[in-house]
């Protein structure tokens, strides 16, 4: 009977052990990767009253005479490899962990070893650096290589994912642009002295803006004849670099605009000069109807120009008795203050033989000059408007030596080549407007576009585990990753409270560099967290189980008290 009582005592302990764990976990239901835990039973040694004998020729064996001493709680296993549902939460550094072939670890430290938690729920301390939300405990993983911002796979260290060099991204020289759109050869600007304006912003390696201007000239728009020259460079405050450029004092041989775009070109070039009020054509002969010069006249068929540069003439004859400008007869009239030429093709012009002639319809006059212009031919087919070529034949695209601003440097600038494509554009019919029009990039609009230095946005975590952060430039810069542990036996862990468990002699050794969460098929999701994986409805019937063992094991008590006492009553 005393063994008996103390049976049931034993019965007691170990069903009040199963309780503690059952209350344990329920109280954990929502607790956030909370791993419930399960205990298991086991009897206690056995008191032999006889032993066993062997079986002889006459009698048969024995069977050995055994009474248990109770039973006791064999061990508690947690549930460790059972994942929990997902919690959804929108928060970027909520992470949860989805297994495939073994159970991952977030890795964390907490000053003095490293620990290992299922609960993803972090957040970006003071220092930059990633941390659990609940106990500070900071997240480890790679870090990247600067020059091949690739992760290196070392010993893992805290992620300090915003130190003040992640805080900004490097800018990028442009390397490539792409003209597109549409030549109209009745637009009134690709025709005009002017030219087409067409305009290219690029950044230098520093972040810099610049807009480089073009002017595209018709040459002979039945063939689908253009040119294309460059006509400025402008900073962000609207600075001529190109003039500061051509004019560098002290560099040897003088830099021109030749050496950054294209080749001189000294084809005779016709400029359209429009018949203002106060002029009369007739013929090849102009008359001045009003102002100073009114009545002279001028037979521009007869090569009347003169000069050169800006200082070329047009010869005419002063009227008989006429008491206006000029006493000389014939008197010679600056080019540029009759007609609305522009001032830098006279200053480019080279030829003193050049004449004026007067068009079919009387009312435009057509200037054809000698000048240079640093351009290159752009050529479109003729029958059907496609783009032949820029440059020559074959060529879709050329240089714009940006490289060569680098001269205005003692020790180099920060000026990068762009190539220039073409390819895009068309000569066609759009209503006597053209669309020319050029963009940093290349065909695709995703290479050598350039940028400017870029300030962070944001951060994300990818299923990989990879941290990228997001520039205002376009910008997304690989910061690091976090790795994650993996053990032979998971559920040897030692809980140490707060999510977190260490490494046991039955868990198996972390070896300090970790694995990526893929290895094995496994992933991280943002903006869950994992749950806890109690089952509620197992544990109520658990603890129904437990009640009336419990409740048993104390009428083992009651009964052997019982009995003790008719033994003791059997003395009267």
């Amino acid at each position: 009977m005393m063994r008996s009582l103390y049976s049931g005592v034993a019965g007691l302990r170990t069903h009040q052990t199963k309780m503690d764990v059952i209350g344990n976990n329920i109280a954990n239901v929502n607790t956030v990767a909370f791993k419930s835990s399960a205990v298991t039973f086991s009897d206690i040694l056995y008191q032999t009253t006889s032993g066993a004998s062997q079986a002889t020729e006459n009698t048969g064996g024995k069977n050995p005479n055994q009474i248990g001493l109770g039973v006791m709680a064999g061990s508690t296993k947690v549930s460790i490899e059972s994942g929990g549902a997902a919690q959804s939460t929108g928060e970027a550094f909520d992470i949860k962990l989805t297994d495939s072939n073994n159970t991952n670890f977030f890795i964390v430290n907490n000053g003095s070893q490293n620990l290992f938690t299922r609960a993803g729920s972090f957040y970006v301390d003071g220092n930059g650096n990633l941390a659990m939300t609940s106990t500070g405990y900071m997240v480890q993983g790679w870090g990247v290589d600067p020059v091949t911002q690739t992760i290196v796979k070392d010993t893992v260290q805290p992620l300090r994912i915003l130190q003040p060099t992640n805080k900004t991204s490097a800018p990028e020289a442009t390397t490539e642009a792409i003209a597109t759109g549409i030549v109209d050869k009745n637009s009134p600007t690709i025709t005009s002295n002017d030219g087409y304006v067409m305009s290219l912003s690029f950044y230098d390696q520093l972040g810099y803006s610049y807009t480089a201007k073009f002017a595209v000239h018709a040459i002979d728009t039945k063939e689908g004849e253009y040119n294309v020259e460059l006509t400025d460079i402008l900073d962000a405050s609207n600075k001529s670099i190109l003039e500061q450029y051509t004019s560098a004092a002290g560099i040897t041989p003088a830099p021109t605009v030749q050496d950054l775009w294209g080749e001189a070109n000294t084809t005779p070039k016709s400029y359209s000069l429009t018949n203002a009020t106060g002029y009369s054509v007739s013929g090849t002969t102009i008359t001045i109807n009003d102002g100073d010069y009114k009545g002279y006249t001028a037979d521009l068929g007869n090569g009347s120009l003169s000069g050169s540069g800006e200082t070329m003439v047009v010869q005419f004859k002063r009227p008989t008795g006429s008491t206006a400008v000029g006493t000389d007869n014939p008197h010679n009239i600056p080019l540029k203050d009759i007609f609305s030429i522009n001032k830098s093709v006279l200053a480019g012009a080279t030829t003193t033989t050049t004449k004026l002639a007067v068009s079919e319809n009387g009312g435009k006059l057509v200037a054809t000059i000698d000048t240079p212009s640093i351009a290159y031919n752009l050529k479109f087919n003729a029958n059907d408007g496609s783009f032949a070529y820029v440059g020559n034949t074959g060529e879709v695209a050329q240089t714009l030596k940006l490289s060569a601003l680098n001269r205005l440097y003692q020790n180099g600038g920060p000026f990068s080549d762009v190539n220039f494509n073409f390819s895009q554009t068309k000569n066609l019919d759009n209503g006597g407007t053209s669309t020319l029009g050029a963009d940093r990039g290349d065909t695709s609009g995703t290479i050598g576009l350039g940028k400017k230095i870029g300030n962070m946005t944001g951060v994300s975590v990818d299923q990989n585990g990879k941290i990228y952060g997001s520039y205002d430039n376009g910008n997304t810069v690989l910061l690091g990753q976090i790795a994650v542990a993996q053990f032979a036996n998971a559920s040897g862990l030692e809980a140490l409270g707060n999510n977190c468990y260490a490494e046991t002699l039955n868990s198996g050794e972390f070896d300090g560099i970790g694995v990526e969460v893929n290895a094995d098929g496994g992933s991280m999701t943002t903006g869950e967290l994992e749950m806890s994986n109690v089952d509620l409805s197992k544990e109520f019937t658990e603890m129904i189980t437990t009640q009336r063992g419990f409740q048993a094991n104390s009428r083992i008590i009651t009964v052997s008290d019982t009995m003790l006492e008719e033994l003791v009553n059997l003395k009267r």
